[in-house]
Parts: C-alpha cells; structure tokens; sequence
C-alpha cells in the first residue's frame, strides 16, 4: 500500500494567504495589463502564495485512488482568472493537452514533472526539450505564446503532491484539447471536482489578536 502522507488536520490553517491572493490578482488585472506582465507580476504573486503551505483546507488537498483531482478554489466574477489546487496522487498524470489561455503553475506540496510538447508535420505530439522538475515555490508559465502544450505528472510513486494553478478564464469552462500520441486532437472541457468553494471571505474565523 502506498503511503500518501496526507497532512493531518491542521488546526491552525488560515485562509488569509488566498484572501491576499485574489484581491492582490484582481488588482493586477483591473490595470489591463499585458500577458508578459501578467506572467511575471502574477507569477511573483503565487509564488508568495506557494511559499507557506499553512493556508490550503484539508477538504481541498484530498487525492483520488485514480484520478487526479482539479478543484476549484476560486474564480473571478467576471470569469477573468479561476484559481485551482491539482492533486496528484501517487503516480497520477495528465494526457497530452494545451490550456488555450495563460497560465500560472505554483507548486505547493511534493513535486511534479512537466514535459513541454509540439506538433510535428504529421501532427502528432513530440516531446520538446527537456521536463521541468517543478519543487515547492517553484512557478512555471504556459500560454499559446509562450508554449501551451504540455504533460503533467506527479513526480513520486508514494506521495501526494499538490500545485496551485492560476489560468486567464474560468479554465473548468474553457473548451480545450488532448493530443493522442497517434496524432489529430480531441476537444474537452474539463470542468471541476469539487461542487463548494472555500471561503476566505469570513473573517470572524480569524484568530484575534490580544
């Protein structure tokens, strides 16, 4: 049996460092900045959110005996950016796929592979340059322009590992595609697999300061 070492219960979590986030994110975005400077600025932004892993809910880190999971934490109200927690499982990957708008991957807990891909004249999907080993703190950028298309995979056999993405629309709602090894392309839409959201907007459950 695999040991997942799943954090326990940690009482003292707080939901301040995603408060932060959000709001610090909107921020950038009510300036109608450019995708380069959304990917450095807001990338800087998830670092400092990735930085400390005290602040996740339990109920939002929990993997699935065969899939990876792709839960929604947050997403804007006018579908500008969603926020979401990948939990990989021991083992677990994605297939072949692009995202169709930017994206921001922090990585949180354990660690994680991503293979970049391109299509050749045949169109099928081959590997382009080396994977990158993503670590805790670690933040990687994918968009149509800077490469979006790629392949994910937990990095351990044995554990859980867990990365926060950030993505320029509601990505559950976002039609994308899959790339066969034998080539062509398939469309999906991936939705989410939570129904309820946290809620880091009750600030009554703050610890008081004395």
């Amino acid at each position: 049996m695999h040991d997942t070492q799943t954090p326990p219960a940690h009482p003292a979590r707080t939901l301040t460092p995603l408060r932060e986030f959000i709001t610090g994110f909107s921020g950038l975005l009510d300036q109608q900045p450019d995708e380069p400077r959304i990917l450095a600025e807001g990338g800087a932004l998830l670092a400092t959110l990735v930085a400390r892993d005290d602040w996740l809910p339990d109920a939002f880190a929990q993997p699935h005996p065969e899939y990876y999971q792709q839960v929604l934490l947050h997403c804007d109200s006018a579908e500008r950016f969603s926020i979401v927690s990948f939990v990989w499982g021991p083992g677990q990957r994605t297939p072949i796929h692009d995202h169709t708008v930017w994206g921001l991957i922090g990585m949180l807990r354990g660690a994680e592979y991503s293979q970049p891909y391109q299509i050749d004249a045949e169109g099928r999907p081959q590997p382009h340059g080396a994977a990158t080993r993503l670590e805790p703190g670690h933040v990687e950028a994918v968009s149509p322009t800077v490469g979006d298309i790629h392949r994910v995979h937990n990095a351990y056999e044995d554990r859980v590992s867990i990365s926060i993405h950030v993505y320029g629309a509601n990505i559950g709602a976002v039609r994308r595609h899959v790339y066969p090894e034998a080539g062509g392309r398939k469309p999906f839409i991936s939705g989410y697999s939570n129904s309820t959201l946290p809620n880091p907007w009750d600030r009554s459950k703050e610890p008081v300061s004395p």
